[in-house]
């Protein structure tokens, strides 16, 4: 079982479960907010790995032209039925279908988990180039170097490694990207809320 079946397996279980988790996790609430800010009236944000759409929803929300992009098609109907009237798609992080400079923002809130730290590059030049020049993405991960495996997420069969990642390799390769880190965050995880990991934000401008 791949990343895309192990998500089309969940896909319902995962929107049951997490599909309100911003009510309990006020920083990402907050820096979701800035963002916001930033993105309003500047032209089309994409969530990449939207998993249920709650984040594309929390910013469609707050007056930012929204597109979420899932790996997996169970996931993008669940986010669809969820959220309807929004534009949710299946993409690939790592080919992503998008033209050059279509983009103003990027979200990937918790969608590197599955990339190795030597497969983040390739990731962050697709980033890039489908950001404008000035373009912002933030992005979101567990700090740490395991990697959790799991055979059952939310009672659905899957086969998932989550990795965790080291901030300072995710910045330089951001750098290296052309995608330079303008704010670093990192906060201790909310008890009871989430897994008990520690989280880093980076927000990264295009050059």
């Amino acid at each position: 079982m791949n990343i895309r079946e192990s998500y089309d397996s969940a896909a319902r279980g995962y929107a049951e479960h997490l599909a309100d988790e911003l009510v309990h996790k006020p920083l990402d609430r907050h820096l979701l907010n800035r963002f916001a800010e930033e993105m309003r009236g500047r032209g089309l944000v994409a969530d990449l790995g939207c998993g249920p759409g709650h984040v594309a929803r929390y910013l469609h929300e707050r007056g930012v032209t929204t597109l979420g992009l899932d790996l997996s098609p169970g996931m993008v109907e669940v986010a669809a039925s969820l959220h309807p009237g929004l534009d949710f798609r299946v993409d690939d992080m790592t080919r992503l279908s998008l033209a050059d400079s279509s983009l103003a923002g990027i979200v990937a809130f918790y969608s590197i988990v599955h990339f190795e730290a030597a497969e983040l590059g390739g990731v962050f030049q697709q980033m890039r180039r489908v950001l404008v020049p000035g373009g912002l993405a933030l992005v979101a991960f567990h700090i740490g170097e395991q990697v959790v495996h799991l055979d059952d997420l939310f009672g659905a069969p899957v086969s998932l490694d989550f990795r965790f990642h080291d901030p300072g390799k995710v910045v330089e390769a951001l750098r290296t990207s052309r995608l330079p880190v303008i704010e670093h965050t990192e906060r201790e995880p909310y008890e009871g809320a989430e897994h008990p990991s520690r989280r880093c934000y980076l927000l990264a401008k295009a050059v």
